[in-house]
């Protein structure tokens, strides 16, 4: 991953994007510290397209909407007491 100081990376933004495209994630720096990396638009897709929320998955489960689902107990005990 390329690194470029935050001043280098405004003047030439045009390079920076080409670069992230062609070459990948693209590291910026400010005052020697990493605060952000560019990513293409396909990388971003990959990494974030495809994510339901939990409440999605949720919704989506056969169980959903059963009002009188049963979940037993087991009441054995979990270990042996000791006397």
């Amino acid at each position: 991953m390329d690194t470029w100081q935050l001043q280098e990376a405004k003047a030439r933004l045009s390079e920076l994007v080409k670069r992230t495209a062609s070459q990948g994630p693209q590291e910026i720096t400010l005052h020697g510290r990493p605060v952000a990396v560019v990513l293409s638009r396909e990388d971003f897709e990959r990494l974030t397209g495809n994510a339901r929320s939990l409440v999605d998955f949720m919704r989506e489960s056969p169980l959903y909407g059963l009002d009188e689902l049963e979940f037993p107990r087991d009441r054995s005990p979990a270990r042996e007491v000791a006397l």
